[in-house]
């Protein structure tokens, strides 16, 4: 069953461990395809933060943000494959920050053809967000093995 379980992370974070190998490959001076992406979709979500709450957004660039995604991405994942409630903080915490960003389909009429694009891919998102808290929810609500003493034998006197 351990086994089963190992493969198991194995097969749910290639999708995490390929996708932080591609955009590395492609990473390049400017951040490479996943930067060009991102900023756009970046200052969208920037200016509409900034109207909402008449906070800021810091100004950076973009291939920072891409560099982390891919760490977390990658890091998270390896962390992940042992098991470590860690690795899946990390990858939760990717998710969470850049799916609503990358995938807007808010920002697009239902008719559109952009929009069952980035639906689609939104809510597969979406369930490996739920597939990562039901791995912590599940790693915390297990019981601890905890050592047994063995007690030594009591000499019998008389």
């Amino acid at each position: 069953m351990a086994f089963l379980s190992f493969l198991g992370r194995v097969l749910f974070v290639s999708v995490f461990i390929l996708s932080a190998w591609q955009e590395y490959q492609d990473f390049g001076e400017h951040g490479g395809a996943a930067a060009r992406s991102l900023a756009p979709k970046f200052r969208t979500v920037s200016k509409y933060f900034t109207t909402q709450t008449g906070l800021k957004v810091p100004d950076f660039e973009i291939k920072v943000a891409v560099a982390a995604a891919i760490a977390f991405k990658g890091v998270g994942g390896l962390l992940f494959i042992f098991g470590s409630t860690i690795g899946a903080f990390l990858l939760l915490t990717q998710q969470a920050i850049l799916t609503p960003i990358l995938y807007d389909f808010y920002n697009y009429d239902v008719d559109k053809a952009e929009f069952a694009q980035l639906f689609v891919k939104f809510t597969q998102n979406l369930a490996l967000f739920g597939a990562l808290l039901f791995f912590i929810g599940m790693k915390n609500s297990l019981p601890r093995r905890t050592l047994k003493k063995k007690v030594a034998a009591k000499s019998k006197t008389n």
